[in-house]
């Protein structure tokens, strides 16, 4: 499946409601076209020129629109995930003084369906920023191939440094949340027998966790797929993903009667 049609279908699976976040990845093939069909030399220069100064303003645009946004979700993360550390604390608190079991079971249990669709939110951004850099890295490859230009080691040295590009602190903040979710939805004095996978099905059964999660997996196997089959492998290509919790992906798989791809 060619990249647009694979982009489009990750949205709408994975992304609806940030469907005006991506790369607008059709109307730049567009321009290319209309660059690629009026050579320089042609009569009409000046269309030429305007079609070039509009994919540039065009990709310059699309850069700032996922710096903001992306900047925009990760603050909100940050915030998130303080909000999710004092709840945890508040709890534990009040179960080490008075509270009752059943009382810490239940308010804990809420907790837990919080963390895993936050996990799964910080892991959606996360992929959202490899889209982004993988469909730019194909446009501009495009571009340069069809019009002879050299866009393409530019525009990918400048979005190498951009916010957008820039995901350690959401990595971190993911790390965190996944260590927060080993001891918080298995804590130690459950059977330290029980294994990974058996956690990953329970994970997947509870039914307020699934729709978040099966989002998270959905888009993770794409991204997976389509940088192991790309054509735009060199050295500006992003390595191989590495699928996190890939236990819980397995067991979601074996459960879900939804097919992932």
């Amino acid at each position: 499946m060619k990249f647009g049609k694979r982009l489009k279908q990750q949205i709408e699976e994975t992304f609806p409601t940030w469907r005006d976040q991506f790369l607008c990845y059709k109307e730049l093939k567009k321009l290319i076209k209309l660059i690629s069909s009026a050579p320089p030399m042609a009569a009409e220069p000046t269309k030429y020129g305007k079609a070039k100064a509009e994919f540039v303003y065009m990709l310059n645009n699309e850069i700032n629109k996922f710096n903001v946004f992306f900047m925009e979700q990760e603050e909100d993360f940050i915030i998130c995930h303080k909000e999710l550390q004092q709840r945890i604390k508040t709890v534990m608190d009040k179960w080490s003084s008075n509270g009752s079991r059943t009382e810490y079971t239940d308010e804990m249990a809420e907790i837990r369906n919080d963390i895993v669709d936050f996990h799964g939110e910080m892991v959606l951004l996360e992929n959202y920023s490899n889209i982004n850099f993988t469909g730019l890295a194909k446009i501009l490859k495009k571009y340069d191939k069809r019009t002879g230009g050299l866009l393409r080691l530019p525009f990918i040295q400048k979005v190498l440094k951009q916010p957008f590009f820039t995901i350690d602190l959401v990595s971190k903040l993911v790390k965190e949340c996944g260590n927060i979710i080993d001891e918080v939805l298995f804590p130690i004095e459950e059977d330290k027998e029980e294994t990974k996978e058996q956690k990953g099905a329970i994970m997947v059964a509870t039914e307020p966790v699934k729709g978040i999660f099966r989002n998270t997996v959905v888009a993770l196997l794409t991204v997976e797929e389509i940088r192991r089959v790309s054509s735009t492998k060199d050295h500006f290509s992003l390595p191989p993903l590495n699928l996190p919790h890939s236990h819980l992906i397995h067991s979601f798989q074996l459960n879900s009667p939804i097919p992932i791809l």
